[in-house]
């Protein structure tokens, strides 16, 4: 089966190359058309708007993998970079819950599956991901995406999410 995703980061504290990123947001919409270990992802990227054009490219660098870390193993997937846009990017964060929206391209939510405290998800450990080995379980509450040629809306609450704190370098 194919999968769509969208990753939205928000940086709290980073730099690349000397060009400093903190308080900005980004996010990696994509798509595949099967399996996602079968390659042939249609990926674009999205900065966000308060950014400088130094910190864009950097961001870019980053989230597509061409500045090595985390990304850099995905880009042997990727058949197709559909492009980059700067839009607002609004990232929401209370307890549990996580929203985001990127006007007329993303909207989505989701909701952690609560663990045994209350107050933290269930962690799925050691995953093979490029955000962190270490992720949230959670499920998306809605899902919107239209970027990039492609276009998903999903509303059913059935759909899996996770989210983690990310810690990339490299």
């Amino acid at each position: 089966g194919w999968c769509t995703f969208a990753f939205v980061q928000h940086i709290d504290q980073g730099h690349y190359d000397g060009v400093q990123l903190d308080g900005l947001n980004f996010a990696i919409i994509g798509r595949t058309p099967e399996e996602m270990a079968k390659g042939n992802w249609t990926v674009g990227v999205i900065t966000d708007q308060r950014a400088s054009p130094e910190q864009q490219q950097a961001i870019v660098g980053i989230a597509s993998g061409q500045a090595g870390g985390p990304m850099a193993p995905l880009g042997p997937l990727i058949g197709t970079f559909a492009g980059v846009e700067s839009r607002p990017i609004t990232f929401d964060k209370d307890g549990l819950r996580r929203a985001t929206s990127i006007p007329e391209m993303l909207d989505q939510a989701l909701e952690g599956v609560s663990g045994a405290n209350g107050v933290e998800p269930i962690y799925l450990d050691n995953v093979a991901h490029p955000v962190s080995t270490r992720l949230g379980l959670a499920h998306g509450t809605r899902s919107h995406v239209h970027a990039f040629g492609i276009g998903w809306d999903e509303t059913s609450g059935k759909n899996n999410g996770h989210f983690a704190p990310f810690n990339w370098q490299g």
